[in-house]
């Protein structure tokens, strides 16, 4: 029996995965398809979704060394059988920018020495293609300019075709934005900076360029606005690039359930339904959302189904724990501790509704990421949104899963954490009880405690949609269901659908929550019938409301046997009045 194939969690080098039987989702389709587009490309994608392992493919493809190891690489793979005129054709010189650190007084000197040892391991590499004399001047010039120079002149006497991949080209220049601010990032990439010194040296001397990160806004500061050719990120052909398709998913899971590591038995339909709302839903371009099938985390399916395969089941944490680095990163990337008031409503907007309508953004410059509607589109680049649909000539924006959800509803806790603490530990036992139980009264009556413990006058102005963002920061600390907002049941939006999740536990008790908030000045005031109160005839509204949500046939598949429970909340300003369950 062959052994099965390895799963590459956390390998990003694709000679490594074919030398040591390991599984590769094939993505070489794509290399001609790169070839007919402009000599110099530019892609963006958010972390975690296969960069860097497909750049290790081009560069195994490309390059001349490799060559005659074509058949060994790429035998088994799309590509072997549709060879292009460029196969081990260049040599490659490859940067890792990520590889950059240290202190910003040394940045510079950093930079410097990074990018003279890769040029020095690249001329030693491919010294039989040059002079002897040029290879010795080239290992003792003092910067990376004037190595790059060098070989650029040599290279063009000798016709040797070279070709520049670049990895993670602006992530110290992103931190330097974040942690320094614009007036020392813009001494690196503009006038004399070292960074766009450098870029001008690139675009003269290389046949062919790639370059990935995960946001235009360097791009666009190192070459004051670039050709637009440049930039295929949102190109419908490239949409499932990078990340895997729904087809690419299944087949893994038929090919471990063939292979023995997945039994025979399981559903693959079920476990690709298990993975969908955490790992799914992500879309690169308006153009593919009708012809292509969503994208999924690379990283995250590689975590999942190998803990599928070592336990037989889903793994009790749906979000890979080694992500959180990445997840620290972003936060400070998006500046969240200095953001104005108009980007925090951007965030709030987004983790309480869902969704944004904006115009999508290609290029931008540090300058501009002040400007709400261009920090959409930040959010966009770094996978904190995906395209849903249009709306005229603009992008409707959505949250792409519960992984990415979570960390929505994490700066809304961080937000309400700093004003007052709550204890969480004893709400976490509540929704125990909650789960289990059917014990319900007390936990939400905490939250609503809490709620009016943080609120404040403004608070209250803003009504309804303030104390749904508290209430869904909180109820995302709830592991014992998917808490899914604005839920379309029966033609309207229920506020919180507590969906068991019974893959993880033994779930008896789930929830449809409704919260109502009126003003304390017309909380008490006569309707317009004359026979209620305002508070009375919002109350019967949302009694009708929940009951028709309740009855929607969506609901009986969702709870998936357990028992329903139907909540309203009243509240009057930021102080509960009554909450009662509906029979």
């Amino acid at each position: 029996m062959i052994q099965a194939k390895r799963i590459p969690y956390g390998v990003s080098d694709f000679m490594d995965i074919i030398q040591r039987n390991q599984y590769y989702v094939d993505k070489t389709m794509y290399l001609p398809m790169l070839e007919d587009e402009a000599d110099a490309l530019f892609f963006i994608r958010p972390r975690r979704f296969g960069k860097s392992l497909f750049i290790s493919m081009m560069q195994a493809y490309y390059d001349i060394g490799m060559r005659d190891r074509f058949q060994e690489l790429f035998g088994n793979l799309w590509i072997g059988s549709h060879p292009t005129e460029y196969q081990g054709q260049f040599q490659i010189l490859y940067l890792d920018f990520s590889k950059i650190g240290g202190d910003i007084t040394e940045l510079k000197e950093n930079f410097n020495t990074y990018c003279n040892d890769c040029i020095d391991n690249f001329i030693e590499k491919y010294q039989e293609y040059y002079p002897e004399r040029v290879v010795e001047k080239v290992l003792k010039a003092e910067t990376a300019a004037r190595k790059l120079n060098l070989i650029g002149i040599a290279s063009e006497k000798e016709k040797s075709p070279l070709y520049l991949i670049v990895d993670e080209y602006d992530n110290f220049t992103n931190v330097v934005l974040n942690e320094h601010g614009e007036k020392v990032y813009r001494a690196l990439t503009h006038a004399s900076g070292f960074y766009r010194e450098i870029f001008k040296v690139f675009k003269g001397m290389f046949s062919r360029i790639f370059m990935t990160g995960v946001s235009p806004v360097t791009l666009d500061d190192l070459t004051s606005g670039f050709n637009i050719g440049w930039h295929i990120s949102t190109k419908p052909s490239f949409n499932q690039m990078l990340g895997f398709s729904t087809e690419d998913v299944r087949e893994m899971i038929e090919y471990y359930k063939t292979s023995g590591k997945i039994q025979a038995d399981y559903d693959t339909d079920t476990i690709i339904g298990n993975i969908k709302p955490w790992y799914d839903n992500y879309c690169f371009s308006a153009d593919a959302l009708l012809t292509q099938s969503k994208v999924f985390n690379c990283d995250m399916v590689l975590y999942y189904i190998r803990n599928y395969m070592e336990n037989g089941k889903s793994p009790a944490q749906m979000i890979d724990p080694n992500t959180k680095t990445d997840y620290n990163k972003m936060k400070k990337l998006l500046q969240l501790d200095k953001l104005d008031g108009n980007r925090k409503g951007v965030l709030y907007k987004i983790a309480e509704e869902g969704e944004i309508v904006s115009t999508l953004a290609t290029s931008f410059p540090a300058s501009a990421l002040t400007d709400p509607n261009i920090f959409i589109s930040l959010l966009f680049y770094y996978g904190m949104l995906t395209i849903k649909g249009t709306r005229g000539d603009k992008m409707i924006f959505c949250i792409p899963n519960n992984n990415v959800r979570k960390q929505y509803y994490e700066y809304l806790l961080e937000q309400y954490e700093e004003k007052s603490p709550l204890n969480t530990s004893k709400l976490t036992d509540y929704y125990y009880d909650m789960a289990y139980d059917g014990k319900w009264r007390e936990g939400l009556l905490f939250m609503a405690d809490a709620y009016a413990k943080v609120s404040s006058v403004r608070d209250s102005i803003e009504g309804e949609r303030n104390l749904q963002g508290f209430f869904m920061a909180y109820l995302n600390l709830n592991n014992y269901y998917y808490t899914a907002p604005e839920l379309e049941l029966n033609h309207g939006y229920c506020d919180f659908f507590l969906l068991p999740d019974l893959t993880h536990y033994e779930t008896k008790h789930s929830y449809i929550i409704e919260l109502k908030m009126l003003p304390k000045k017309v909380f008490n005031a006569v309707a317009d019938n004359g026979k209620m109160t305002k508070a009375e005839e919002q109350w019967e509204k949302a009694v009708e409301q929940i009951n028709r949500y309740a009855t929607a046939p969506r609901v009986e598949v969702l709870r998936q046997g357990t028992q329903l429970h139907k909540i309203i909340l009243q509240f009057e300003g930021w102080e509960l009045k009554r909450m009662e369950e509906i029979e």
